[in-house]
């Protein structure tokens, strides 16, 4: 067999061309894809700032106090985490999918989704700690171990939830960003 010397070397720099500019798209999707995630974690801190101070401030909530002002806060801070999470459904709705294709898409959905549902299940907590008798310390001490332990539920249920935001390329793009970092814990409830 014959090998043609002039057009071996024109294919072989067609392939150096073809392999050099797939580098290129791929580092150029990954910049969009930093610079998409960046943007959602700038807008998403404040969010993540205030679900955090309210995890704290939940903690701090006296389960012995008068039912009037246990309710009031937890009540406070349901609401505040609710709120914080339509936010974060909002923001990540807003920033469009994220660069990368199909797997960009879904992961915008999926973060979407999760917000507004978190944001659904502590808008159902407030509804329920609202809903308790604050006249009577042993039905309200009753009703608030009912709230507990359904915040326990909830709180595992959002980390599971939270973790599958941390996959994938476009995960691992959002974790990079100050913004995005969580750093509170699991939230204590009032009734422990």
């Amino acid at each position: 067999m014959k090998v043609n010397t002039k057009l071996l070397p024109a294919l072989c720099g067609t392939t150096a061309v073809l392999l050099a500019l797939s580098g290129c798209s791929s580092d150029n999707t990954g910049k969009k894809r930093d610079a998409w995630a960046k943007g959602v974690c700038d807008q998403a801190a404040a969010q993540f700032k205030k679900i955090d101070d309210a995890n704290t401030a939940i903690s701090k909530v006296n389960s012995g106090g008068k039912p009037q002002d246990v309710q009031r806060a937890d009540s406070a801070v349901f609401q505040t985490i609710s709120t914080a999470y339509k936010s974060l459904g909002g923001i990540f709705s807003a920033a469009g999918p994220a660069p990368g294709g199909s797997e960009g898409a879904e992961f915008q959905q999926n973060g979407v989704s999760v917000f507004n549902g978190l944001s659904s299940q502590y808008a159902d907590l407030k509804k329920q700690v609202d809903g308790l008798d604050t006249a009577n310390q042993s039905k309200f001490a009753d009703g608030l171990k009912g709230v507990s332990d359904l915040l326990n539920t909830t709180t595992a249920k959002a980390k599971t939830s939270l973790d599958t935001l941390d996959q994938g390329v476009t995960g691992k793009a959002l974790a990079k960003q100050p913004g995005c970092q969580r750093v509170a814990g699991v939230p204590s409830p009032s009734a422990s």
